[in-house]
C-alpha cells in the first residue's frame, strides 16, 4: 500500500513538470538569440553607420556644389542620420525580439534602471539632437555662438553638435546644453552674414577722414556684400582715451568672414598710416577712470 502510493505520487509529480515545461518555453520564446540574428544585427548595425557615413558626405559634396542652397542640403544630413539609425534599431529589435506587452514593461523598468545608474545625460543629449532637427534653432553650416564657442555648425549628431572655430579647432558640445544656454545666431541659414570689425583712433585724429577710409574698404572688398537692405555702415563710438569706428558690412559667404576681416584691417591701417591717423595713446579696452 506504501509503495501503491509512493507510485502515485511520483506519478502525479511527474506529469506536473511534464505540464510545466512548455509554460517555460512559451515565456522564453520572445527572444531570438540565435547565433544567426545576432550576426545579423551586428551586420545591420555596421551597414546603418557605412550608409549613414556616407550619405552625409554625398550631401555635403552636393552642398558644396550648389552653394546658392547650400543650407537646404546640409539639413538634410542630421534627419537622414536619425532615419537610417532609428530604422536599423527597430530592424535589430524586431529580429532579437518578439516585443510582448510583458517584455516591454521588463525592458522600460530596465530602461528606467539604465538611465538612474547613469544615462540620464546621454538621453538629455539624445533629446537635445531631436529638438535641434525639429525646432532648427540653427543648421548645419550656420554661424552660432553655442555654449561660449563660436564656429560653423559642420555636424549635428544624436548626441552632440560640433562647431569648427574661427581657428580651425573642432568643438563637441553635448546637445543637452541648448536646455540650460542661450544660442546666437550669426545669420539664420543664409548665406550673406554680417560681419563687423573695429578700429581705433586718437581722440585728436580726423575721425572723418577715419570713417571715409574704413567706409572705402569695407564696400571695395572682394568679399562684400551690399544691397539696399544690406548697407556697408561704420559706427563711432566716444571714449576718455580713443574712438572707436566700428565697420558694419554683409560678406557674400560667411565662410570669408576670416578672409573679409583681414583683407578690410591691412588696407585700413595701411590707409590710416599714410593719413597720419594716429593709433590711441592709451591701448584700446582702458575703463573711464571718472566712471
Amino acid at each position: 500500500m506504501v509503495t501503491s502510493a509512493g507510485g502515485d505520487t511520483v506519478t502525479a509529480l511527474t506529469s506536473a513538470l511534464a505540464w510545466s515545461r512548455p509554460a517555460v518555453v512559451a515565456q522564453s520564446a520572445g527572444t531570438s538569440f540565435t547565433t544567426e540574428n545576432v550576426v545579423t544585427a551586428a551586420v545591420t548595425l555596421v551597414l546603418a553607420y557605412l550608409l549613414a557615413t556616407t550619405m552625409s558626405r554625398l550631401l555635403s559634396g552636393l552642398a558644396d556644389r550648389f552653394a546658392a542652397r547650400r543650407f537646404r542640403v546640409m539639413i538634410l544630413i542630421p534627419i537622414v542620420k536619425f532615419l537610417v539609425y532609428g530604422g536599423a534599431l527597430y530592424f535589430v529589435l524586431s529580429v532579437l525580439f518578439e516585443l510582448t506587452q510583458t517584455q516591454l514593461v521588463a525592458f522600460a523598468g530596465l530602461l528606467g534602471a539604465a538611465i538612474g545608474l547613469g544615462l540620464k545625460d546621454l538621453l538629455a543629449d539624445v533629446i537635445g539632437g531631436i529638438v535641434v532637427v525639429l525646432e532648427q534653432p540653427f543648421q548645419v553650416g550656420d554661424k552660432v555662438t553655442l555654449d561660449g564657442h563660436y564656429g560653423e555648425v559642420v555636424d549635428v549628431g544624436v548626441r552632440s553638435t560640433t562647431l569648427v572655430t574661427p581657428t580651425d579647432t573642432l568643438v563637441t558640445v553635448p546637445n543637452f546644453t541648448l536646455f540650460n544656454e542661450s544660442v546666437a545666431n550669426a545669420n539664420t541659414s543664409a548665406a550673406e552674414m554680417l560681419v563687423t570689425i573695429d578700429f581705433y583712433v586718437d581722440p585728436e585724429a580726423d575721425v572723418e577722414r577715419a570713417t571715409d577710409i574704413v567706409t572705402d574698404a569695407l564696400v571695395t572688398s572682394p568679399f562684400v556684400y551690399v544691397a539696399d537692405d544690406a548697407p556697408a555702415t561704420v559706427v563711432v563710438e566716444d571714449d576718455l582715451y580713443y574712438r572707436t569706428l566700428q565697420g558694419r558690412a554683409y560678406v557674400t559667404d560667411l565662410r570669408s568672414e576670416v578672409g573679409f576681416k583681414t583683407d578690410v584691417s591691412e588696407r585700413v591701417l595701411a590707409a590710416f598710416d599714410a593719413e597720419g591717423i594716429e593709433s590711441p595713446k592709451v591701448p584700446a579696452g582702458v575703463d573711464d577712470p571718472t566712471e
